[in-house]
Formats: structure tokens, C-alpha cells, sequence
């Protein structure tokens, strides 16, 4: 069992800059401590968000150590040090860590792709020069390159991969992922749209760009869950969000609730039905589910989600 870097809402936090791009630490030092009075659980720097693939090394090593510093053992430092060059990544992974991040965050390489054998090396040599937890990221819409399930469990294996920021949006390939790595690989969504769906399939939390603006929120969405108030932790982010983010909540089936399914083609490898939940306290929450077969199971990923937030607010 590999213990988790952090568990609840690490943010994914912004590199505030003067227009004349250079970074702005003043601002990202009041930044980092309004996150930390709002309870975040993980500051995540240099990431997708923080704007780590338009910076020089030299840039984003100081933000590193900047936070590191700032932070000052408050909660845990993610360095994101990813490359789509091996030799490049290593150099990274040592040198954040010996800015003092507590784990690393690290994106599969892009453009120029490599197999999923080549992603074990890739990660391995990355880890080991670093030296401290690794969380892998995989971010296949941007990268063009996905981590498969058979790939996260042989990384698993390795004492400093210790988990994965899962964003491929497929919450049937999260669920294979949890079933053959269970304990040592931790799983933390990577959208914000599929928190709850992620803690109920075991992951130990989200790395989220929503805490940006709403750190507290996000993070008592996760308490929420983890104390075993699903409905609690559904309607605290769902609240929270315009119309059309609403829309695309992919949302667990309620605890209690009694599910009916409409329209489902069997005979298909790939069918769209009409999924409604009664809920135990009264009301009804209606899907549209797109399920897709796949060699011993049926995985689904919820396509369109009609909630009476009223009604789930009252549960």
C-alpha cells in the first residue's frame, strides 16, 4: 500500500505574471496563502493551468523553489516536471526536488508519441532521477497519447510511482485502473466535472482547477464525500457551476437511490440509454448514458445529466 501525496482538493494553481511575462511572485505569494486559508490540500505548481510549457527552466525552477519555500511545509508542493524529452524530464525531476517539492507531477510525453513499453521507461528514468513520488498525468486529448491500464499497474510497481492524475474523461478505463492497481497506484481526477465518480471508484482526490477560484468548495466537495455525504459532495460543486457546466457533471448513481434503465440495446458494443434514479429522500435525477462494452464489463460515461439541484441541495 503506497500512502497517498495528499488526499482531497490539491489546485492546480496559476502563475500570475506582468505583462511583460516575467512572473509576478509577489502576487503568487498572496495567491498560495488565500489557497492555504481556504483549506486547499495540495498546492500543484508549474502545471497545465500554471503555465509551465511557455516558461524557460530557469523560470519554472524558481517558481518551484518560490512555493517550496512560501508554502513551508503547510501542506504538500507538487512540481509538475513533465517533458515529452526523457533526458529533458530527468534533469527536471532532480532539480525540483532538490528545490524541495514533496512529489512530482509528470505528463506523458506529446508530439513526438512513444509505446506503451516506452512509457515505462519514460516514467521509470523520470522517477528515478527525481528520487521523490512521482504522480503520472495522463491527458490523452492533449497529448494524443493515453496511459492504458495494463501500463499503470506494471508503473505501479515501482516504489516511486505513486499515482495518477487520470484525464482521459473515461471513467471506464478509471474503474480498470482501480481494479488491477488498487492500494499502489492513488487515482486523483483530473477534471472537475468527475470528482465524485472518481472518489467512488477509490481515488484519494482531485487535482482541480476549479480551486483556483473556489478552493474551500472544492475541498469540502471531497470532505464531503470521504465523510459519507455523496449527495452532499454531488451538489456542492454542481451548486457552484453556470448552466452549461452543469450539463456536464458526471455524476454517480446516489447512495440509496433505486435506478431504472431505459432503451438499452444489449446486443451492442456500444448503446445509448435513458437512465432514471429515485432518490431515497424523494425526487428524481434522469441520464442519458452512453454505455460502452468492453471485454468483461460495461463501462458508461454520462453524456447529458438533467438534476433538480433544489432537491438535492435539501438532502
Amino acid at each position: 500500500m503506497k500512502n497517498p501525496v495528499f488526499t482531497g482538493a490539491g489546485v492546480a494553481i496559476i502563475t500570475p505574471m506582468y505583462e511583460d511575462g516575467s512572473i509576478n511572485f509577489d502576487e503568487l505569494g498572496r495567491i498560495i496563502e488565500d489557497q492555504i486559508a481556504h483549506h486547499t490540500d495540495a498546492i500543484i505548481i508549474c502545471g497545465t493551468t500554471g503555465e509551465c510549457s511557455t516558461m524557460t527552466d530557469e523560470e519554472q525552477l524558481a517558481a518551484i523553489k518560490y512555493t517550496v519555500d512560501v508554502v513551508n511545509h503547510r501542506v504538500p508542493v507538487i512540481a509538475g516536471a513533465g517533458s515529452n524529452d526523457t533526458d529533458h524530464g530527468c534533469a527536471l525531476a532532480a532539480k525540483s526536488a532538490e528545490c524541495g517539492a514533496d512529489a512530482l507531477l509528470m505528463v506523458t510525453p506529446y508530439y513526438n508519441k512513444t509505446t506503451q513499453a516506452g512509457l515505462v521507461a519514460h516514467f521509470t528514468a523520470m522517477a528515478e532521477a527525481g528520487g521523490i513520488p512521482v504522480i503520472m498525468y495522463n491527458v490523452p486529448s492533449r497529448t494524443g497519447l493515453n496511459i492504458a491500464p495494463e501500463t499503470a499497474l506494471e508503473l505501479s510497481k515501482h516504489p516511486l510511482i505513486n499515482g495518477i492524475k487520470e484525464a482521459s474523461g473515461n471513467i471506464s478505463q478509471v474503474a480498470k485502473i482501480a481494479q488491477l492497481c488498487g492500494d499502489e497506484l492513488n487515482i486523483y481526477s483530473g477534471n472537475d466535472d468527475q470528482v465524485v465518480p472518481l472518489l467512488a471508484l477509490g481515488g484519494k482526490g482531485v487535482i482541480s482547477v476549479v480551486s483556483n477560484v473556489k478552493p474551500e468548495l472544492v475541498h469540502n466537495c471531497c470532505k464531503a464525500f470521504f465523510d459519507g455525504d455523496t449527495a452532499k459532495a454531488e451538489s456542492c460543486l454542481a451548486s457552484s457551476l453556470p448552466e452549461d457546466a452543469k450539463s456536464m457533471i458526471i455524476s454517480s448513481i446516489p447512495q440509496g437511490a433505486t435506478v431504472s434503465i431505459e432503451g438499452m440495446d444489449q446486443s451492442m458494443t456500444e448503446t445509448t440509454a435513458k437512465v432514471k434514479a429515485s432518490l431515497s429522500k424523494g425526487g428524481e435525477q434522469e441520464y442519458t448514458v452512453k454505455f460502452v462494452r468492453s471485454d468483461n464489463h460495461i463501462g458508461w460515461a454520462v453524456s447529458s445529466l438533467d438534476i433538480d439541484l433544489s432537491a438535492a441541495d435539501n438532502q
